[in-house]
């Protein structure tokens, strides 16, 4: 067994020995309330889990200094493949009658912070199945900004090499630099998160529904714990503090990190904060003024109700508060091209994300410049830094592959029977991993539940590349990759 692949299982054990153990916090929870069934699921399979998780980091344990790229490919995905499995053990054996392929797409919908469900009657489900879905997204979310930071710049993976950080170590040893980087997110993270919880309970929530919401907030997840999702709070107004928190959490934390440094300036000096807030300000706008028009701004008011669905749905939040769908055809095709923008990268969005767009604008404006000056010489710049060509060929890749992936994935899931809108809706929703889509069955007022499990597996698949970036899970089922 090779060195980087001995390294690579011993780091997944060691991250299923941990979700492993969080198990336990569910468990005791439901212990305490007699839910005997669901907390001895719990139980047993956070001792299986840790047992397993224990026994791969021990038979693969050394030295862990360096991760090249092809390494740091094989470590992401099957970090998440894996986290996965275990993260649906409970669920499956917890009396809900959940089948593998609802507990598979339930714990995957929850590791990438989709929020696209398949449980119904959430107001009375056992406690402990409610917080474990918010720390599935608590810990997807940290996740994905540690590895866009740390990882995806060094593969250069969809334009993030745009934001590799500046060292002077031109190594492959990440995994301190990793480090370093995850220690200062975590703490912005889990204080943002403390803020938030604190917030929902001044404005009357019970600790648990606060709890969960503060981590599906953060980790811009959408998994509420209850049926009516935030639309059960407005009158607590939990949906105004929802909103502030969505948007802070599609920042980029590493900005935050700055901040905290004493470098608050650098946050609002940054081309993706800018474009991202103005994309927001513009969005929530055009909703308000088709709210006004339909009549439908009884509860909260027009500016109210756009802002919080429109940040919802941009940022792959996947809360609701009302039923957008109903507010005409302008807002249905308006909210399905949100569902293609998201928010920063570092941030625990997804999507395509505000920079690629910026990139993409102005390679076209470059493009139109040399047509009337071909012989000129116009570098790309973004962010005051020089766009490499090899960045640019990144961003353009990554937008053909993501839509021709939505182009596919959207067709299968029309032969497989589904109505337009709910086939284009549900392809879109989970490969953005936002969550809700459009229509009667997926929209915000329904769930994922009666659809077919051939369905649900391409939508599980959907889910995993997109939070991936599309292109890591594309290279690691290329036999080129396992022959390189």
């Amino acid at each position: 067994m090779t060195t980087s692949l001995r390294q690579v299982l011993f780091m997944v054990g060691m991250m299923v020995a941990v979700l492993a153990a969080l198990m336990l916090a569910p468990a005791m929870l439901d212990a305490a309330h007699g839910d005997h069934d669901s907390a001895t699921a719990f139980f047993l399979s956070s001792i299986l889990g840790m047992f397993l998780g224990a026994a791969l980091a021990l038979v693969n344990r050394g030295p862990v200094d360096s991760i090249t790229p092809r390494t740091a490919f094989v470590l992401t995905v099957g970090a998440w493949f894996a986290l996965a499995l275990c993260a649906a053990l409970p669920m499956r054996l917890s009396g809900e009658e959940m089948s593998w392929t609802d507990a598979i797409f339930e714990s995957i919908s929850g590791l990438t912070t989709t929020g696209a469900t398949v449980i119904t009657g959430l107001d009375d489900r056992p406690e402990g199945l409610l917080l474990w879905r918010a720390i599935l997204q608590w810990i997807g979310g940290i996740g994905i900004i540690v590895t866009a930071m740390a990882f995806w710049p060094m593969l250069g993976v969809g334009g993030m090499q745009l934001f590799q950080l500046e060292s002077g170590d031109k190594s492959d040893k990440v995994l301190p630099k990793a480090t370093q980087i995850a220690a200062g997110i975590s703490l912005v993270y889990l204080v943002l998160t403390l803020i938030c919880f604190f917030a929902f309970l001044a404005v009357g929530m019970d600790w648990l529904h606060a709890l969960c919401h503060a981590m599906s907030t953060l980790s811009t997840g959408g998994f509420s714990a209850s049926d009516n999702s935030m639309g059960n709070y407005v009158h607590l107004g939990a949906d105004m503090i929802t909103t502030v928190f969505m948007i802070l959490a599609s920042l980029p934390f590493a900005l935050f990190v700055l901040a905290g440094r004493g470098k608050p300036g650098a946050l609002f000096k940054d081309a993706q904060v800018r474009g991202f807030l103005l994309v927001v300000v513009v969005c929530t706008t055009l909703i308000a003024l088709v709210i006004w028009s339909v009549g439908a701004h009884e509860e909260g008011g027009a500016i109210r109700q756009a802002s919080f669905n429109v940040v919802s749905i941009m940022t792959g939040t996947g809360f609701a508060t009302a039923d957008y769908g109903a507010w005409g055809p302008v807002s249905e095709a308006a909210f399905f091209i949100f569902m293609f923008i998201g928010g920063c990268a570092g941030s625990t969005t997804c999507s395509v994300k505000i920079f690629r767009y910026q990139i993409a604008g102005t390679a076209m404006r470059r493009y139109l410049a040399k047509l009337m000056r071909p012989n000129a010489v116009i570098p790309m710049r973004y962010n005051g830094r020089i766009v490499e060509e090899s960045a640019l060929h990144s961003v353009l890749g990554f937008f053909f592959v993501f839509f021709a992936v939505y182009a596919i994935s959207a067709a299968l899931l029309s032969a497989m029977g589904l109505d337009t809108i709910t086939a284009l809706s549900g392809a879109a929703t989970t490969l953005a991993n936002v969550g809700p889509g459009l229509g009667p069955v997926i929209g915000p007022t329904g769930t994922f539940e009666p659809l077919s499990d051939p369905v649900k597996w391409v939508m599980t698949f959907n889910m995993f590349i997109g939070r991936l970036e599309v292109l890591a899970v594309l290279v690691f089922l290329s036999p080129r990759f396992w022959r390189s």
